[in-house]
């Protein structure tokens, strides 16, 4: 009979539970359920939200002169420090993206230059708003994130859901913590995870960009902050119930198919993926995943290293994502405001949407790639449409398509997770064509 250190199995337990309250435990506000490191957020946001703008302009501008001082410097850059190194001396595209990001950001906080960089509808929206929000949720949730990471949950849950995870979406069974704190709480939240996850060596890159790009589904907040702007807050049920359905063929259908189905399933150091998750036959699920669960508990031995941790993780997001954010996001609403381009794109679906008999089908159509630059941009340009069925299939859509560049898509561009711009574009679209038709029959049976 196999013995268990008891410190051991403290270790695991405390801190792995106080992760999944931090991360997944639906606390009731008066805006509706929200997870504790959001609540915390919300609350440090309140607290300083005048100079919240500031503080992310200077930190942009900081990346950008670290970023190019390491290049123009070589790879000898940061030598002493390799956590810095790592973060700082990139290629050349990123270099030139990262001071793209400082210039937008001077430019909306001095309010200098074209009116169209940093009007409240493009790069205000980004500086003064979201960028609040990815400020506070990374400074929470990357300190906290060892909870979750650090002490043995991840392995334990590895055992236990791998014949769930690797039979439906082709992921091993620790994957299943990613997914739920992406679906329960914040797709930033999820990104951060999996990132994390594969930089050091548990996920092979077509499992990270699967995860990433298949699970990061906005919070639940925000969903009904969408369906109050097209008006059907009263429907909150069997529209959320529509996204898992729709959201839920989509993750079952996207790993087997390309892009993601050719993606490399190897480790970040290139070796191949190995199933590590594999049970025993003396073992059940529960005792292996348990047993692989204090293993990990047991290599915590310093509150240092935890806090060491934490504080590389939020400076990996603070200096590495959020000035890819203020580029790409910032460019793509601009896009999206200011030119005609995501309707002419638009046109070739109206027939489609006509044969779907979605009323207001031209209306409808030029809000289906839209929310490629931003997911909040669909539920705006259809409220002014009478038909409810209408603004339910569009803002049902808009959930489900995922990717957006104002946030989850710059978000996993800044990150290691091996998805290009072209990967992106590439899902949207697939997601779109496989959701909508599924939305849309759930919508016709309600309406």
């Amino acid at each position: 009979m196999t013995s268990y250190s008891f410190s051991n199995i403290i270790k695991f337990i405390i801190p792995s539970l106080l992760g999944l309250f931090l991360f997944l435990y639906p606390l009731p506000t008066e805006e509706g359920f929200t997870i504790p490191i959001a609540y915390l957020a919300g609350m440090l946001e309140g607290a300083i939200e005048n100079y919240l703008s500031l503080i992310m302009m200077i930190v942009i501008i900081l990346t950008a002169i670290f970023t190019i001082s390491a290049r123009l410097g070589g790879k000898s850059s940061f030598k002493r420090f390799p956590f810095l190194q790592q973060l700082f001396y990139t290629t050349w595209f990123w270099t030139i993206t990262r001071f793209l990001a400082a210039v937008f950001a001077v430019m909306v906080y001095f309010q200098i230059g074209p009116e169209f960089v940093y009007n409240e509808d493009t790069g205000g929206m980004l500086l003064d708003s979201l960028l609040h929000t990815l400020f506070v949720t990374f400074l929470f949730a990357g300190l906290f994130l060892p909870f979750l990471t650090n002490f043995g949950l991840l392995e334990f849950f590895g055992g236990i859901m791998r014949n769930v995870m690797r039979p439906l979406f082709r992921l091993p069974g620790r994957a299943s913590v990613d997914s739920l704190a992406s679906w329960v709480g914040d797709a930033t939240i999820g990104v951060l995870l999996t990132n994390k996850q594969y930089e050091e060596g548990y996920y092979t890159k077509r499992e990270a960009a699967i995860i990433s790009t298949t699970f990061s589904v906005v919070s639940i907040t925000f969903t009904l902050v969408i369906l109050q702007q097209v008006g059907l807050e009263h429907m909150f049920l069997p529209f959320y119930l529509t996204i898992l359905i729709a959201g839920g063929i989509a993750a079952f259908i996207m790993p087997r198919i390309p892009p993601l189905s050719r993606m490399a399933n190897t480790y970040i150091d290139g070796k191949e993926r190995t199933d590590d998750e594999e049970i025993p036959e003396s073992e059940t699920a529960v005792t292996f995943g348990f047993k692989n669960a204090l293993k990990r508990a047991e290599k915590e031995t310093s509150l240092r290293t935890f806090f060491v941790d934490g504080g590389k993780n939020i400076l990996d997001m603070w200096f590495g994502v959020t000035p890819v954010v203020m580029a790409f996001g910032t460019i793509a609403v601009m896009i999206a405001e200011y030119t005609p381009l995501f309707q002419w794109l638009g046109m070739p679906f109206v027939p489609i949407l006509e044969l779907m008999q979605i009323p207001f089908a031209h209306e409808a159509s030029e809000t289906l790639l839209i929310g490629f630059a931003d997911m909040f941009l669909p539920a705006i340009l259809i409220t002014g449409v009478e038909a409810e069925i209408t603004r339910f299939i569009i803002a049902a859509l808009s959930v489900t398509q995922l990717i957006f560049m104002s946030e989850v898509g710059g978000l996993i561009l800044g990150t290691k997770i091996p998805v290009s711009f072209r990967h992106l574009a590439i899902i949207f679209l697939i997601r779109t064509a496989i959701t909508l038709p599924i939305i849309t029959v759930i919508a016709h049976i309600l309406f």
